[in-house]
């Protein structure tokens, strides 16, 4: 995230400390690597710019967040964390992970992540700009409902769109549940007790713990709603006629 917010001029501090949690695919979890998280948040962020609030901007948030799902899954196969590293940070033992160091794992890692830097600032800012995209419902997106909910800006609400349906409606880890760490980490960016780049942070853990309730201990969108969704227009239907709206309301009550 801050280097595709530094390609385009518009660093964000806090924003993009607060993204660090989900990485490992969601503090270690092993679903959507932490750089697609980061790429959807810079081009929620970017959307906002060139377009301001509003539905507009939240529905070309998700959809850039669909071009970058399928660039990196063209580029490295997989989206997922553990699939990618063939690696479970949670249930590792310290072998295992001593072995993934001695092999390069964490040089691997950056050395993707400043590969994948271009292709996304690239799907973010296409050289011939589409027509606007007309947004067909409000709310367009699960995440930007949670951001509304729990009280964020504009700005964030647009960036928290692209995480809708499992990341840009790939159907992976929770994209609700994603943009609630992150909204935890910009708004208690300083506990001493957050540790281990805020995988350890409580009030995260606990926004986890009440998902899973509420998801029947899903972590996947297309498991627990049963399908992916087809486009935008899906999606915001979806959300308009209540759906999500137990996992919405408990990842809010933060």
């Amino acid at each position: 995230m801050s280097v595709v917010d530094g390609s385009f001029d518009h660093p964000l501090k806090l924003e993009e400390e607060a993204s660090a949690p989900l990485a490992g695919g969601i503090a270690g979890q092993g679903y959507q690597c932490g750089m697609l998280w980061g790429a959807a948040l810079a081009a929620g962020a970017q959307a906002y710019r060139l377009l301001g609030p509003g539905p507009q901007a939240e529905a070309e948030a998700l959809i850039t967040a669909q071009r970058l799902v399928k660039s990196f899954r063209a580029r490295n196969k997989e989206i997922n964390c553990g699939d990618i590293i063939q690696l479970n940070w949670k249930s590792s033992s310290q072998r295992q992970l001593l072995k993934f160091f001695l092999r390069g794992g964490p040089i691997n890692c950056f050395r993707m992540a400043a590969n994948y830097a271009q292709l996304a600032y690239n799907e973010i800012n296409p050289p011939f700009p589409e027509k606007p995209i007309e947004a067909q419902f409000n709310p367009v997106s699960c995440t930007a409902v949670l951001a509304q909910k729990m009280g964020e800006s504009d700005l964030h609400t647009v960036m928290a769109a692209g995480l809708a349906g499992g990341i840009g409606l790939s159907g992976g880890a929770c994209g609700a549940l994603g943009a609630a760490i992150w909204i935890i980490g910009m708004n208690h960016p300083k506990e001493e007790e957050v540790k281990n780049f805020g995988f350890d942070n409580p009030k995260s853990l606990a926004a986890i713990e009440r998902f899973l309730e509420s998801a029947d201990y899903e972590f996947e969108c297309a498991k627990i709603v049963g399908r992916k969704f087809e486009n935008t227009s899906d999606h915001a239907g979806y959300i308009r006629d209540g759906g999500c709206s137990k996992i919405i309301e408990e990842l809010a009550a933060e």
